[in-house]
Protein backbone atom coordinates (compact mmCIF):
# COMPACT_ATOMS: atom_id res chain seq x y z
CA UNK A 1 0.00 0.00 0.00
CA UNK A 2 1.42 3.65 -1.46
CA UNK A 3 0.93 6.43 0.36
CA UNK A 4 -1.15 7.57 -1.88
CA UNK A 5 -3.74 4.93 -1.50
CA UNK A 6 -4.19 5.86 2.46
CA UNK A 7 -6.92 8.35 3.82
CA UNK A 8 -6.24 11.85 4.72
CA UNK A 9 -6.38 11.29 8.04
CA UNK A 10 -3.46 8.55 7.84
CA UNK A 11 -1.55 11.23 5.58
CA UNK A 12 -1.71 13.57 8.21
CA UNK A 13 -0.80 11.66 11.23
CA UNK A 14 1.97 10.42 9.37
CA UNK A 15 3.28 13.85 8.96
CA UNK A 16 2.63 14.41 12.10
CA UNK A 17 5.05 11.81 13.26
CA UNK A 18 7.57 12.54 11.01
CA UNK A 19 7.78 15.96 12.23
CA UNK A 20 7.80 14.92 15.92
CA UNK A 21 10.72 12.81 15.20
CA UNK A 22 12.53 15.65 13.75
CA UNK A 23 11.84 18.14 16.30
CA UNK A 24 13.09 14.92 19.09
CA UNK A 25 16.65 14.69 16.96
CA UNK A 26 17.31 19.04 17.20
CA UNK A 27 16.65 18.56 21.35
CA UNK A 28 20.15 19.21 23.04
CA UNK A 29 19.85 16.21 25.68
CA UNK A 30 22.46 16.16 28.42
CA UNK A 31 25.52 13.85 28.54
CA UNK A 32 24.42 11.21 31.68
CA UNK A 33 27.04 11.24 33.96
CA UNK A 34 27.88 7.23 35.08
CA UNK A 35 25.68 6.14 33.24
CA UNK A 36 25.88 2.37 31.26
CA UNK A 37 27.83 2.32 27.67
CA UNK A 38 25.77 1.26 24.52
CA UNK A 39 22.58 1.22 24.09
CA UNK A 40 20.01 1.92 26.63
CA UNK A 41 18.96 -1.57 28.55
CA UNK A 42 15.51 -0.69 29.37
CA UNK A 43 14.91 -0.22 25.70
CA UNK A 44 16.62 -2.71 24.45
CA UNK A 45 15.07 -5.66 26.44
CA UNK A 46 18.10 -6.96 29.12
CA UNK A 47 19.88 -5.11 32.08
CA UNK A 48 23.07 -6.90 32.48
CA UNK A 49 25.06 -5.96 35.56
CA UNK A 50 28.73 -7.56 36.74
CA UNK A 51 27.62 -10.88 34.35
CA UNK A 52 24.15 -11.15 35.34
CA UNK A 53 21.41 -10.65 32.89
CA UNK A 54 18.03 -9.78 33.84
CA UNK A 55 15.01 -9.77 31.48
CA UNK A 56 12.07 -7.35 32.27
Amino acid sequence: MSTSDLPEAAKRALAEAEERRRLADLVDRPVELGGRKGPEPVRYGDWEKKGLAIDF
